[in-house]
């Protein structure tokens, strides 16, 4: 992972997209806060999602995009059914 002020991207442009596409993750700052961040793009095209928060669960591979517009994203690792749900909160009313 690269870091890169504004005047330095701006007069490097060209060298850091090739870091990027190349895998590197470079993030932009401005006045020492980080302002962007250059990846590479997706096998897929990312779809557009209005909530901040599924945004970042979909980035970071928790969710999947839904695969229609409109359909709820599905959650990947680390969740459980409903069956293993129930027996868990019933198992931990009878703890207490």
């Amino acid at each position: 992972m690269h870091t890169v002020g504004m005047r330095e991207l701006r007069n490097r442009l060209s060298a850091y997209v090739r870091l990027a596409a190349s895998g590197e993750r470079v993030l932009v700052m401005d006045r020492d806060r980080i302002v962007a961040e250059l990846t590479a793009p997706r096998d897929a095209p990312a779809a557009a999602v209005a909530d901040p928060v599924l945004e970042d669960l979909i980035s970071r591979g928790i969710a999947t995009p839904p695969a229609k517009s409109g359909a709820p994203p599905r959650l990947g690792r680390g969740t459980m059914k409903l069956e293993e749900l129930l027996a868990d909160l019933d198992a931990d009313r009878t703890d207490r």
